[in-house]
């Protein structure tokens, strides 16, 4: 799996969680599976506690399968914790653990009032001289990965542009209207809100990397979101994302929530 097809999975798997906001006691389990050009290759699964103090965490996993398996061993886990505010979710620290093969890397964010305030690779990597570094004020007004791709139900939200910062890559999502479409998972069933999505990098890569540049300048990702059945907040379940191997596709399994 290609450097940028990591991040973007990372962040779309943790984003397919239809959180409902202001709620006290939840439990919520999301799950879900990543194809190539129609294979498998991974699969997910998400658990969402929001408590009486309107606090919440997010634990997830993700794990290669299928085809994947053969050429290589990837691993992920993520976690967020923050308040729900303003109809909102607000992340204080964002972390994600990713091993491929032998390759281990922890990425660890910290946020005050939507601004962060810290950012740390462990191991540290070593940045080429065409590395374009995330500059101070790329830092402020900021979305974490997972909180960043939920709305309220009253939210234009194919209207947005997302500053999403994922420990190392700072982007521009910006979305646009391409209409509806009918969706069906275990515990959905109805009509889709679909967006074109505008991939911008930001900071904090390469310059000149092909898989940005690459996704930069095509017009085919999607994202497509459902408003959650016990709650006003939409969130996605589908992801199309156009990549040189081939387009990957994240598709919600299940999309319900279950009281603590």
């Amino acid at each position: 799996m290609a450097h940028l097809g990591r991040r973007i999975l990372v962040s779309a798997f943790a984003a397919l969680l239809a959180l409902p906001a202001g709620a006290s006691e939840i439990q919520h389990r999301t799950e879900y599976k990543v194809a190539l050009a129609g294979l498998t290759i991974a699969r997910a699964a998400f658990l969402t506690k929001i408590e009486d103090d309107h606090s919440y965490k997010i634990d997830g996993d993700i794990k290669s399968a299928g085809l994947a398996d053969l050429v290589t061993d990837i691993l992920a886990k993520t976690s967020v914790t923050g308040v729900v505010r303003n109809d909102r979710l607000q992340a204080a620290k964002y972390v994600l653990y990713y091993k491929t093969g032998k390759k281990v890397r922890t990425y660890e964010v910290s946020y005050r009032n939507g601004n962060i305030v810290s950012a740390t690779t462990t191991p540290e990597p070593r940045r080429p001289k065409e590395w374009i570094p995330v500059t101070q004020s790329d830092m402020r007004s900021v979305l974490d990965p997972i909180s960043g791709l939920i709305f309220t139900g009253d939210t234009d939200v194919c209207s947005q542009k997302l500053p999403i910062f994922d420990g190392e890559t700072r982007m521009d999502l910006v979305l646009s209207p391409k209409g509806d479409e009918d969706f069906s998972t275990d515990g959905f069933k109805g009509k889709a809100t679909v967006c074109g999505v505008r991939f911008i990098p930001r900071s904090g890569y390469k310059r000149g990397r092909k898989d940005l540049v690459y996704l930069s300048k095509s017009n085919r990702m999607e994202i497509w979101f459902a408003k959650a059945q016990a709650a006003n907040v939409y969130a996605p379940v589908y992801v199309r994302i156009p990549t040189e191997y081939g387009t990957v596709t994240i598709t919600a399994v299940k999309y319900g929530r279950v009281n603590s």
